[in-house]
């Protein structure tokens, strides 16, 4: 996580809370040649858009003043979505016994995506079963994680 993503984190996620939600993640980056800061919120009954309005409109002013970003940028707000991304700890450890779908920088076993359960997870390590055995992959080799749902 960068330095503004924490910053940004510790200063919407009261605020987040106080509407209602759960702050899931919060992500900057730059894409082309615009930047975004992605704030994505859940709650135990689904996100809508008006969810993500009254949140965007009770962060705005609040990041405008903190002054965090100095580039210009597009504020985005949403729900993680049914196959969110695992990023945090917390995430893996919500999602224990959740099929779940890894990317890798190199392969393994000439493969670089492997789905299967999230078995565990160390601070190095990620423990998946896939069919009937259990692979350990080194999180410094993860591009990606995030669950996998049935279509």
């Amino acid at each position: 996580m960068s330095n503004i993503e924490d910053k940004v984190e510790k200063l919407i996620k009261p605020i987040i809370e106080s509407l209602g939600y759960e702050l899931y993640d919060c992500i900057y980056l730059k894409e082309g040649k615009d930047y975004f800061l992605r704030i994505y919120i859940d709650n135990k009954t689904g996100i809508s858009l008006e969810d993500c309005e009254k949140v965007n409109n009770g962060i705005n002013d609040i990041l405008d003043d903190a002054n965090y970003i100095k580039e210009q940028y597009f504020l985005e707000v949403s729900s993680p979505g049914i196959e969110r991304i695992l990023r945090k700890d917390k995430h893996l450890k919500d999602n224990i016994g959740s099929e779940i779908q890894i990317n890798l920088f190199k392969p393994v076993n000439e493969r670089k995506q492997i789905n299967g359960i999230l078995k565990g997870f160390t601070e190095n390590n990620i423990v998946i079963k896939c069919k009937d055995r259990e692979i350990i992959l080194e999180r410094n080799n993860i591009s990606l994680i995030k669950l996998k749902y049935d279509w």
